[in-house]
């Protein structure tokens, strides 16, 4: 039975089906996991340790010897992937208090919006962009976790985080990414982490959860879903491309929800007990927002590509033209090996 290759069929389907199976068990058979023991251990409250586990091998996997443009375009879509899905909670909070917009708390708007998914954004710039791009993608892998959401709901006010919870939340990227590039063979090992981790996070996390609430957070994630790819899709298209002095489609990559941003909520109620009422829907939500950009930010970039190319060929702009693009030109575009 090929049931990886079906999974992948589906926009994160390798952590979402995982995600609803969790979430089947725990809804008409919720007993079955409390059995304690390892069963309990892995399959129900291991969410934490998975979390932790995924945030090490993502460390693992930033090298520390990328130059030049890799750095600069890695850099610039990371800030603008947080700073944007900052703005928007902030805005939804001060218009909508923590009710929030058609339901979509602060919590779930700021874990969704900032974390990118770092596999689409790579398949996408193979595609539409070119190595350093690609190469992009071990910067973006910053925003994997909890860590950006706490420093937002924090600086905000909307959250009461306390030092050693933020630098709690990072230890482990922060551990990988040491000994990732202290070691490229155990970088390689850890790097796997990557792909086997996601389907137990997922059911672990499924597991905790109701579909009786995922249905009614059902619409308010498709707008979460959307708010994701028309501000960090979009808006960062037209800011990516001003900053680049030309059309770029992969400024709109960024416009996913990541599988693990459903790792969020539980890992910021976590630190702060306050959100824990919000948990269980912030999760729902940002699973139905990770689904819809999987579909959606392909296309947009897909669009924007051939638009991009139109454009440039029409003001003279050439494909790797880096005369106007003095920042890149800057930094150097070689990428070390």
């Amino acid at each position: 039975m090929k049931l990886l290759a079906t999974m992948k069929r589906f926009p994160a389907g390798v952590m979402v089906i995982p995600l609803l199976l969790g979430c089947t068990m725990n809804t008409f058979f919720p007993n079955a996991l409390t059995i304690g023991g390892f069963t309990t251990g892995l399959f129900k409250n291991g969410v934490p340790t998975l979390i932790g586990l995924f945030l090490f091998c993502s460390g693992a996997t930033i090298d520390v010897k990328m130059a030049g443009a890799t750095v600069w375009k890695g850099v610039v879509l990371t800030a603008l992937k947080f700073f944007i899905g900052f703005g928007l909670g902030l805005l939804l909070n001060a218009l909508f208090g923590e009710a929030g917009f058609l339901g979509l708390a602060p919590l779930a708007v700021i874990g969704a919006v900032t974390n990118s998914n770092g596999v689409i954004y790579a398949t996408l710039a193979g595609e539409y962009g070119d190595e350093t791009d690609v190469g992009a993608t071990s910067i973006l892998a910053l925003n994997d976790g909890p860590f950006f959401t706490m420093i937002a709901l924090g600086a905000s006010g909307m959250g009461n985080f306390p030092v050693t919870d933020i630098i709690a939340s990072i230890i482990p990227m922060v551990i990988g990414f040491i000994i990732g590039n202290l070691d490229h063979d155990w970088r390689k090992i850890l790097a796997t982490g990557m792909i086997l981790l996601p389907p137990f996070n997922g059911f672990a996390l499924g597991a905790g959860m109701n579909f009786r609430n995922i249905i009614s957070a059902g619409m308010s994630g498709i707008v979460l879903g959307l708010l994701t790819v028309l501000a960090t899709g979009l808006l960062s298209f037209f800011i990516y491309s001003a900053l680049r002095r030309k059309a770029d489609p992969m400024g709109a990559a960024i416009g996913t929800t990541a599988g693990v941003a459903t790792t969020t909520p539980t890992a910021v109620a976590m630190a702060d007990p306050s959100f824990q009422p919000q948990v269980e829907t912030a999760t729902a939500q940002t699973a139905a927002a990770v689904v819809i950009t999987a579909v959606l930010c392909p296309l947009l970039v897909s669009w924007l590509a051939k638009f991009s190319k139109k454009w440039n060929a029409a003001h003279g702009i050439m494909e790797t033209d880096m005369a106007l693009d003095p920042l890149l030109e800057e930094a150097g575009t070689n990428i070390e090996e």
